[in-house]
C-alpha cells in the first residue's frame, strides 16, 4: 500500500467512522438532507481545518514538517469529489441509487490510489 492510499482512504475511513454511522443511521430515518449535511460537512471540517492545523503542529511535532503538495491524483480526486457532490445535492433529492454510484465512485478512487506509484519523499 502506498502512503497516499494510507492517509487518502484509510485514515479517512477509521478518522471518521462516527460521523459515517451517523450519517447512515439518519440515511435509514430517512432524513436525508442531515445525512448529506453531515457528510459534506465532515470532508470540509477535514480539507478546511485540520489539514492547515496538522501542516503547522508538524513545524514542532513530528519527524518531518508536513506541506501541503498535493500530486496531481489528489487533486483531480477532490475536484471529481467536489463536482459530483455538487451534482447529487443540486436537485434537493435523492434515491437509493446516487448513493450506490456514490459508493462506486469512492471504490473507484480506493484502486486507483491503492495502485498509485508511491511518489519518494523529497
Amino acid at each position: 500500500m502506498s502512503r497516499i492510499f494510507i492517509g487518502v482512504i484509510v485514515v479517512a475511513v477509521v478518522g471518521n467512522a462516527a460521523e459515517h454511522s451517523t450519517a447512515v443511521m439518519s440515511a435509514l430515518e430517512n432524513r436525508m438532507e442531515l445525512s448529506l449535511g453531515i457528510a459534506i460537512g465532515s470532508s470540509l471540517q477535514i480539507a478546511l481545518l485540520v489539514a492547515p492545523l496538522l501542516v503547522f503542529a508538524s513545524r514542532f511535532v513530528g519527524p518531518a514538517p508536513m506541506d501541503l503538495v498535493f500530486t496531481p491524483a489528489e487533486v483531480l480526486a477532490v475536484f471529481l469529489a467536489v463536482t459530483i457532490a455538487g451534482q447529487i445535492a443540486s436537485d434537493g433529492r435523492t434515491n437509493w441509487l446516487e448513493g450506490v454510484q456514490l459508493l462506486c465512485v469512492y471504490a473507484i478512487l480506493a484502486v486507483t490510489f491503492y495502485f498509485l506509484p508511491d511518489v519518494p519523499a523529497p
